[in-house]
């Protein structure tokens, strides 16, 4: 079942550790089959050097495991909190890459201080705020995605424009058309991450970047009338 999308979350969560993103088990990638209302995620705590293709568990939108020996990830409920809530996701990653990670845990939405984060980030990638013992002691994982989606609709944020959050105290979740995708948001988040942080130690009271050059880096990019890239 879903050989194809599979394949596609498998070579997803493959490159978390590739790029840095993960440490030991700490991450995963799904990917949702929108026909089908069906979610592909990496099982719970299966080292990366042990995923394979078939180890990765099909779950219903509900909550039921369709399909798959292991036990989906303890965060798969957030993911399907997002993926019902936002139409346009095609796959999400979870990780805990440290320094998206500091700013989750100072509790601060990650300021866009420049063009790198503007290509990708129309604003700040906002810091959900953090879930109360009530909501952690119902279902701490349902409600992390309940909390980010209530940032997003809260803010006006759209989250095709904004592929990433990070959770307070926690740390960041991103997106995108496809679990490749998801990937790539989240490998872009970490570096801006970074350079937020690498400003705030040269000036601390830096400014973000002027909106007219976040928006004219943004949709060159994204807009309709793009034109950074190749037409072929």
């Amino acid at each position: 079942m879903l050989e194809a999308l599979k394949k596609a979350v498998w070579e997803a969560n493959m490159e978390l550790p590739r790029r840095g993103l993960v440490t030991y088990t700490w991450g995963n990638v799904s990917g949702i089959d929108r026909e089908k209302g069906l979610v592909v995620i990496k099982p719970s705590g299966v080292a990366y050097e042990e995923l394979t293709p078939d180890k990765l568990v099909v779950v219903a939108l509900d909550g039921r495991r369709v399909e798959g020996e292991l036990n989906p990830s303890s965060d798969t409920r957030t993911h399907l909190e997002l993926y019902k809530a936002f139409a346009a996701l095609g796959g999400i990653v979870h990780t805990h890459s440290p320094f998206a990670v500091a700013w989750a845990q100072a509790g601060e939405d990650i300021p866009c201080y420049g063009t790198t984060h503007a290509d990708y980030f129309y604003g700040p990638v906002p810091c959900a705020r953090g879930l109360t013992k009530e909501e952690l002691d119902e279902d701490y994982e349902r409600n992390t995605g309940r909390v980010i989606v209530e940032t997003f609709r809260g803010r006006h944020i759209d989250p095709v424009h904004v592929p990433g959050v990070i959770c307070r105290s926690h740390g960041p979740f991103a997106w995108g058309k496809s679990a490749a995708e998801a990937v790539y948001h989240a490998a872009v988040l970490e570096e801006v991450a970074k350079m937020a942080l690498y400003t705030r130690q040269v000036k601390p009271d830096a400014s973000p970047a002027p909106g007219y050059l976040v928006e004219k880096h943004f949709l060159r990019k994204h807009g309709p009338n793009a034109y950074y890239g190749q037409n072929i």
